[in-house]
């Protein structure tokens, strides 16, 4: 179940690499249009070894790269979170000099002693990050990783088609909503609507709490028509739902085809997933890696990277060169300031959501 709620919420679809959601939460690191290349300015040797999801950059970056620094980019890629950490732990913290992957996974290597920590002396760019992105669960001191991306699911829904206007979570309860409602797959994101409208985190271990949002989920059941992770968005386009709850793709899916619909920020909070950059401890060709980091950094590459990746902005400098028509999809409003990322929690409570959520599709069939 993991595999597939991490995969469906960070990789990239082709579909999804033609439009673009590359929306930043507000943060307080100021711009920096420093445009020195850091590692990447000089003739660097061999091999950059990088190791993520497929599609994660355009060519173009990939190919100024090679160009400026001399070091050719073996890029290999995983399809699920599972997989990379499986090649890495065989390797001994080997193979690789750059891996990016999501979060929670991240926490996992980085106890198994498989990341090395980063001379943030070598990234000239670093403090174009923006600090929203940093200091998460994963890596709270930013010893290890540098952010690359982000996703925050969202409600979306199509005023034209219901009078219940939305602005919370607590809102798709609404009878008025019944039947009308497309959800995406991602058990421990949907069972955390319930959980964020008892004022509870995603992240709770209370099995108690756990099993009250599952009683709560039931009651939502009669609201929902379909629950799939491929597409979603296709539903509230075409008119057959009232409103979904949509991955960061989809929304940007969904707002590209149908200006007229409404994002919602939910009274809430909000969840979202950070995809980051690491080295591995035993990196053949750390130099290159860090070079790498440093080049997709600086503001124009980082712009460039992120209208491609359709993914949150995590470069502060870049959004004021994100293109101008792209503007109202990238940046979150002024007053949406925090976040909470879903984390690895015991097998227990694992468990527990995950039977919740089969009685859940159960329910709504």
């Amino acid at each position: 179940m993991k595999q597939k709620r991490n995969q469906k919420m960070k990789r990239i679809t082709a579909f999804a690499m033609s439009l673009l959601l590359a929306v930043s939460l507000l943060g307080g690191c100021g711009k920096d249009s420093n445009k020195n290349n850091g590692n990447s300015g000089s003739k660097l040797s061999g091999e950059l070894n990088l190791f993520t999801w497929d599609g994660m950059f355009p060519q173009e970056i990939l190919d100024g790269f090679e160009a400026e620094t001399g070091v050719r980019i073996r890029y290999s890629n995983f399809d699920y979170d599972e997989d990379m950490l499986a090649k890495l732990e065989e390797a001994e913290g080997g193979d690789y000099d750059l891996i990016i992957a999501d979060d929670y996974i991240i926490e996992v290597a980085i106890q198994e002693g498989l990341v090395q920590k980063l001379d943030t002396s070598k990234l000239t760019n670093y403090g174009n990050l923006n600090p929203v992105f940093m200091s998460q669960f994963y890596d709270p001191n930013n010893e290890y990783t540098v952010p690359y991306g982000a996703g925050i699911p969202l409600l979306l829904y199509d005023p034209a088609l219901t009078d219940v206007e939305i602005t919370s979570y607590a809102d798709l309860w609404n009878p008025a909503l019944e039947d009308n409602i497309a959800l995406t797959a991602n058990y421990r994101v949907i069972n955390g609507i319930a959980l964020k409208i008892m004022g509870e985190s995603y992240n709770t271990q209370n099995l108690d709490t756990i099993r009250k949002a599952g009683e709560k989920m039931i009651e939502l059941a009669p609201n929902v028509r379909v629950i799939n992770d491929s597409n979603t968005q296709d539903l509230l386009i075409s008119g057959e739902v009232a409103a979904a709850f949509l991955y960061t793709s989809q929304v940007s899916a969904a707002l590209n085809a149908r200006p007229d619909l409404k994002v919602v920020y939910p009274k809430e909070g909000l969840g979202f997933g950070v995809m980051a950059a690491f080295i591995p401890s035993k990196a053949p060709n750390a130099e290159a890696a860090y070079a790498f980091l440093d080049y997709i950094n600086q503001p124009e590459h980082a712009a460039a990277c992120f209208e491609h990746l359709g993914y949150y902005c995590t470069n502060k400098a870049a959004e004021e060169l994100i293109s101008e028509e792209m503007q109202s999809l990238v940046v979150l409003p002024e007053e949406v300031t925090e976040g909470e990322c879903i984390q690895n929690i015991s097998q227990e409570a694992e468990d527990l959501h995950a039977k919740i959520w089969n009685q859940f599709k159960d329910a709504c069939d």
